[in-house]
Order: structure tokens, then C-alpha cells, then sequence
């Protein structure tokens, strides 16, 4: 019998357990950690802070699905993995293991910036938690409106998410008859907008251009943040922003167990692997999702990361599980390789009651086909693929797309 471990509960997590269990026999063990209880459909939270969602309505119980599916559910938070004794540290014991998949999220690093994050002066949609207090800010300028600063720092990598809080609190400005009071400017450290930490697309910066221009945004490109105070954001040129909400997007580094394990991670606490998703150093570590080292494949003035969440997670996370189980099956010949850049990408974003569906071959440059679509009449596409998500995932069939 195999134990194969999985670290975390979200898009990775979840697809890699499932994955692992249906492609293994029952006479091998899949267990999945997490600290939480519950999977939380991520891409939603930019609609909390406006009451849209709560977060109840975008969460699913993980050990009902887990469980129901031969997947063993252990709620504990990890502190270190040592990877020469297969081992998995816990604050509720340890764990042996086989074969390790490490799919275990983010840490943020508001402490980058004096003055950035929800325990300082900025909101963020990061977790659960931070966009429930988002929305305490947000009701606060209704009360009271001014101007808002909304974007992503340096070193940031999920200017995606950003777009989409820009683009619907400004349509909650006009829903709430306050817009004529709410200055709005969007900073980001991309070199042109919608690069994305992608590269851009073709079309895409004038189509984003076309947007700010005709919803009034202000704009800044190439932007650091030197500081945050109580009613600015100070720019690195001197450039002051006055705010009364700002909502910023984080760099982020790797679970912070990472970096208490050795030589699992790199300096910023992501799993180094090859094309099959294998860890460069341990052959019987995989990792998948936001836990991925992917160094940017292109050189910016202001630094800046390649996305990984959505499609990306779970499509690492399916080669990593699938090569797993090849290995326990003795067909090591089998691995299947995919680079990250070379996932498709599939993305809704949601531009407040407009959308943009952008499609590719592949995440990162050269590409073959490149799409981005305005929707300008509704935004049903993001809405459907968030109901299709949590149907997926309340039955665990993690082998959808």
C-alpha cells in the first residue's frame, strides 16, 4: 500500500486528492490536510465587499466530498514537512507519506510595504476574511465617499483579480448614486494594461484602455508603492494618491511551512519542479497550483508575477496526481510533461455588469490562438462558471474541466 499526502483544500488540493484517488485502487491511502474546513470558491470574493456574495454562498464542506469519495480529511494546519524522512509535521501530529503533493496556497507579504494591508491602512480580497472587512470599508464610503485607489503592488501576481474589484466597485459606485463624488484611480506595476503576468494579449491593452476612458478611471502603469498612509498611497516617484478606500493586491510568497522545510522550497517559499510537476531535488514530491515555482518569462521595469490560480491550479494538479499514480503503478515511462506556460488559458472576467472572456493555447508567450471577447451587455459567464464550479466540486468530480 502507497500513502500518498495532499497539502491543501483549495483548487489544487481538492482536484489533486480526487484526482488521486480515482486513478489509484482502494488499496492505497489518499489523505488531504488542510487548515480549514471548508473549499472556498476564490475568483467570488471581489463580489463580498459589495453584498453580492457571502461567503457561505461560495463554500462547500470538504470533508462530506472528501470522504464520500475515499479521500481521508485530517483539519489541521502544517508546520514543516521533512522531506528525507517522508514526513509531514502537523500541530495535530505527524504524518508518513509515499508520495507528497504539495498544493498549499499563499502567504500574503503586506509587510513588504509600510503601511499596506487590512491590519494597516488597504483592503484586499485575498481570503474570506479580508473581503468581509472590505466591505465594512465599503459601506463606510458610502456613507462618506471620496476617492479610491484600486490596484496591485510590485512584485504582485494576480492583477486579474484586481481588474475585476476596479471595474464592479465602480459599478457599485453608480448603483449607490455616489459615483459623481468617487474619484477612482487604478495602479499596477504592469509595463501596459492587461499585461496580466502574461504578456499581454493582442487587443487587450486598447480594449482595457477603451474601458478606463469610458468609465472615468484614472490610471498609473508602471507604478511602485513606496508607503501607505491613512489617507495616500505615496508612490516611489513621489507621486501622492488620496484615498478614502484603497483596495491593493499583495506579492505573495509560498506557505509559510515551506520555508520551515529545508530544502523543499525557494527562497520565497515555492516548490521548484520539472515539467512533470516533480520536485527538482525529492522524486517523490509533487507540487501543484499557487504552490509552483514559475519564474516570469519576461523582464519588466517594475517586478511583477505570473498568474496561477483558476484553470492553471487544477490543471497542474491533475498531471501531478495522474503522474502519482503512474509511479505507484511501476510506468514511470508514462509521466506526462506540461509546462505552466504551455496550459491554455481560460479566464471570465467580470468588467461590473460587462465581461471579457479570454481564451488561449497557452498561458505564456509563443502562442498559436490568443482571444480576448467583451461581453458589453451582461456578465452571466463568471456567474455560470462559479455555479458549474461549486456543482463540480459538492460532488467531487474533480476529472471535469
Amino acid at each position: 500500500m502507497s500513502k500518498i499526502v495532499v497539502i491543501g483544500g483549495s483548487f489544487a488540493g481538492i482536484t489533486g486528492a480526487l484526482e488521486a484517488r480515482r486513478k489509484l485502487g482502494s488499496q492505497h491511502e489518499v489523505t488531504l490536510i488542510s487548515r480549514s474546513d471548508s473549499f472556498v470558491y476564490i475568483p467570488s470574493l471581489i463580489w463580498v465587499p459589495f453584498g453580492w456574495r457571502n461567503v457561505k454562498d461560495i463554500s462547500v464542506p470538504l470533508r462530506p466530498v472528501l470522504e464520500k469519495h475515499g479521500v481521508k480529511f485530517v483539519q489541521t494546519e502544517v508546520t514543516k514537512v521533512d522531506p528525507e524522512q517522508n514526513r509531514v509535521i502537523t500541530k495535530g501530529g505527524d504524518l508518513d507519506y509515499d508520495y507528497l503533493l504539495v498544493a498549499s496556497g499563499v502567504s500574503t507579504r503586506f509587510d513588504l510595504i509600510e503601511g499596506l494591508g487590512p491590519d494597516k491602512n488597504t483592503y484586499s480580497v485575498c481570503t474570506p476574511g479580508h473581503a468581509e472587512h472590505a466591505r465594512e470599508g465599503w459601506q463606510k464610503l458610502i456613507d462618506d465617499p471620496g476617492p479610491v485607489v484600486v490596484g496591485a503592488s510590485q512584485g504582485a501576481s494576480c492583477m486579474g483579480a484586481g481588474y475585476e474589484f476596479l471595474f464592479n466597485l465602480e459599478y457599485a459606485a453608480r448603483q449607490a448614486g455616489i459615483r459623481d463624488r468617487v474619484d477612482i484611480t487604478w495602479i499596477t506595476p504592469e509595463p501596459f494594461l492587461a499585461h496580466f503576468g502574461i504578456g499581454g494579449m493582442a487587443g487587450g491593452e486598447a480594449m482595457l484602455k477603451s474601458f478606463m476612458k469610458m468609465f472615468n478611471i484614472n490610471f498609473v502603469v508602471n507604478s511602485e508603492i513606496d508607503n501607505v498612509t491613512e489617507d495616500a498611497v505615496i508612490l516611489k516617484n513621489g507621486r501622492r494618491l488620496p484615498y478614502k478606500y484603497s483596495m491593493i493586491i499583495p506579492p505573495f510568497n509560498g506557505a509559510r511551512f515551506v520555508k520551515e522545510s529545508g530544502g523543499l522550497g525557494d527562497e520565497k517559499g515555492f516548490i521548484p519542479v520539472d515539467d512533470t510537476y516533480r520536485h527538482k531535488k525529492y522524486p517523490n514530491v509533487f507540487a501543484a497550483g499557487l504552490a509552483v515555482a514559475v519564474p516570469p518569462p519576461f523582464a519588466t521595469p517594475v517586478a511583477l508575477g505570473v498568474p496561477k490560480t483558476g484553470f492553471p491550479s487544477e490543471e497542474s494538479a491533475k498531471i501531478a496526481s495522474h503522474n502519482i499514480a503512474h509511479l505507484i503503478h511501476g510506468e514511470a515511462e508514462k509521466l506526462k510533461t506540461k509546462p505552466w506556460g504551455k496550459i491554455p488559458g481560460l479566464c471570465v472576467m467580470d468588467a461590473g455588469h460587462k465581461e471579457v472572456v479570454i481564451v488561449s493555447n497557452h498561458l505564456l508567450k509563443p502562442r498559436q490562438f490568443a482571444i480576448m471577447v467583451p461581453n458589453p451587455l451582461v456578465n452571466i459567464g463568471k456567474r455560470l462558471l462559479e455555479k458549474y464550479f461549486l456543482w463540480k466540486t459538492r460532488r467531487g468530480l474533480s476529472y471535469l474541466l
